[in-house]
């Protein structure tokens, strides 16, 4: 009777159906490695790893109904040893940094998939953390930065959906200079040369989604 250990055993969420494919695909070839179930959003996720408890979760981020981040956050609090792999296309420091403080223990870019995702499943199933040197580069440039509070990150997303100061104002129940002296705050600390300039800066860093 063999006491090896069986294969790590995989739960793949991502809302586009080619990419799990593509995952399945890579999965398949492996004699170590088994995909046990797929999910499409967090929802999914969060009830396929009660069911299957997998070993290592791939997981994006933006995704419909519930996003990968808030399906972290409750697959880690209700089990604290679960292993996930973020997957997606944003490079941003600050979606990072929400991500693993979530509980990831690795950030992989969509693009790497081929060439890094088996070796990052099975060194975060070893219980390594995994970042990518362009990911690791876009921590680095920023750790020093003077983080934006929450009400200038409000008033960015309400700037990004087109509210003058005004407005803004009259949302947030505070007066047009308090909107301003905020305005000024996110430019200095985003270095942005105009509101639509911070707006970009802050979709590209994962401060704002669109």
């Amino acid at each position: 009777m063999s006491n090896a250990p069986g294969p790590i055993r995989i739960l793949a969420v991502d809302d586009h159906p080619v990419l799990r494919e593509g995952i399945a695909g890579l999965v398949a070839d492996q004699p170590d490695l088994t995909l046990v179930a797929e999910a499409s959003n967090g929802r999914e996720a969060i009830e396929r790893f009660r069911l299957h408890r997998p070993d290592v979760t791939l997981m994006d981020l933006q995704m419909p109904e519930m996003n990968g981040l808030d399906a972290m956050i409750a697959i880690r609090g209700e089990f604290p040893k679960a292993r996930i792999v973020v997957l997606t296309t944003y490079t941003g420091d600050v979606q990072v940094v929400r991500a693993l403080k979530a509980g990831a223990q690795a950030y992989l870019l969509k693009n790497l998939l081929y060439k890094e995702l088996l070796d990052t499943i099975r060194a975060v199933h070893a219980g390594k953390k995994i970042l990518s040197p362009e990911i690791s580069s876009q921590l680095a440039e920023h750790a020093i930065d003077d983080a934006l509070t929450r009400d200038e990150i409000t008033v960015l997303r309400l700037i990004a959906a087109g509210c003058a100061n005004k407005e803004i104002g009259a949302r947030m129940a505070v007066s047009e200079e308090c909107v301003k002296s905020r305005v000024r705050n996110i430019l200095a600390k985003l270095d942005a040369r105009d509101r639509t300039h911070a707006v970009t800066i802050g979709v590209k860093r994962g401060i704002i989604e669109l």
